[in-house]
């Protein structure tokens, strides 16, 4: 069990998992690991009712059934996901394929073993990655990824600050490939009395890092790295797809 608190603020170094296809060393800086340390085993048994039933529905704004929707719309068969949680959307999305080839990454091994039960059947391939480091996959050897509900975890004075997420994935996808997610944005937008509230004390304690992440900076981002890029917002969510 890695003691998450000893990783805030410092360097660290992570070893294999022994269940992973794919692993390696990692470095851990402190713009990664506390968003990631939240999801202990018991956080990720009570994801899908506090975060997906509850959270999304009278925080957020979001119905969970419209993420689920947005995977269904751009999902592959040869699909690479970041920041997995618990597993939800890729254990009950329609993939085109039962012989789907899906590899996860993540900063917290909990999470990557949650969800490698959950989709055991698709048989994904984990590692134990920090998304502002470039990942030890083959480049153009995706045709879908996605970054639900991720950029809003990371650490960073703004979105724009978390561009390099772009630049590390875009390498990665095919040519027409897609890349998609959401992400909970903290200024720009009406937040009720209850969002407010949740979002200053996530940001507080280091589980957001969102207080400044705008729509406008996002979508900046946008323009710079992909041909096409579609992005809308649904409460406090925006919802945002790159195609290669």
């Amino acid at each position: 069990m890695i003691n998450y608190s000893l990783l805030i603020g410092q360097k660290y170094h992570l070893k294999r998992m022994k269940h992973n296809k794919v692993s390696r060393n990692i470095e851990i800086t402190n713009d990664a690991a506390p968003g990631a340390a939240i999801y202990s085993k018991f956080i990720l048994e009570i994801y899908d009712l506090f975060v997906l039933g509850l959270s999304n529905t009278f925080f957020w704004q979001c119905p969970t059934k419209l993420i689920l929707e947005f995977y269904n719309q751009h999902i592959s068969d040869q699909h690479l996901d970041i920041g997995v949680g618990s597993g939800y959307f890729l254990d009950n999305c329609k993939f085109l394929n039962p012989n789907s080839r899906i590899t996860l990454v993540d900063l917290n091994p909990n999470s990557l073993e949650f969800t490698a039960r959950r989709i055991k059947r698709y048989k994904p391939t984990s590692l134990i990655a920090n998304i502002f480091q470039p990942l030890p996959l083959e480049p153009k050897s995706f045709d879908s990824i996605a970054i639900n509900y991720l950029l809003h975890c990371l650490a960073g004075n703004n979105i724009l600050s978390k561009e390099i997420v772009f630049e590390n994935l875009n390498i990665l996808l095919k040519d027409g490939g897609v890349l998609f997610g959401t992400t909970i944005l903290g200024k720009g937008l009406s937040h009720n009395l209850f969002a407010r509230q949740l979002m200053r004390v996530y940001n507080i304690k280091g589980v957001f890092g969102n207080t400044n992440d705008t729509y406008d900076d996002l979508e900046k981002i946008l323009i710079k790295h992909f041909r096409a890029y579609e992005i809308h917002v649904v409460g406090c969510v925006a919802f945002f797809v790159d195609r290669k």
